[in-house]
């Protein structure tokens, strides 16, 4: 997604959607749920390649990374999800 869609999805569905810092280009889409917040939605693959070509990490360790730090952080009803394909 680029930078203007991110944009006007925030402007959008209200600035207190959260992104993570650096991996915008890992954003495939928005989640709309009845009753709750909408939120951004990001590819778990292209988050894992992005660790691993930014980071150098390897794959088991871009994997436990993204579970504990990415996939397992709760920042209130507007986290993002991350889609497995």
């Amino acid at each position: 997604m680029t930078k203007e869609k991110i944009d006007e999805m925030l402007e959008m569905y209200g600035d207190e959607m959260l992104t993570m810092d650096g991996f915008d280009d890992c954003i495939i889409g928005i989640v709309e749920r009845c009753s709750e917040p909408t939120i951004f939605c990001y590819s778990t693959e292209k988050v894992l390649e992005k660790l691993m070509k930014d980071d150098g990490m390897t794959r088991e360790e871009a994997e436990e990374w993204f579970s504990f730090n990415q996939l397992g952080a709760w920042m209130g009803e507007t986290t993002p999800c991350f889609l497995t394909e």
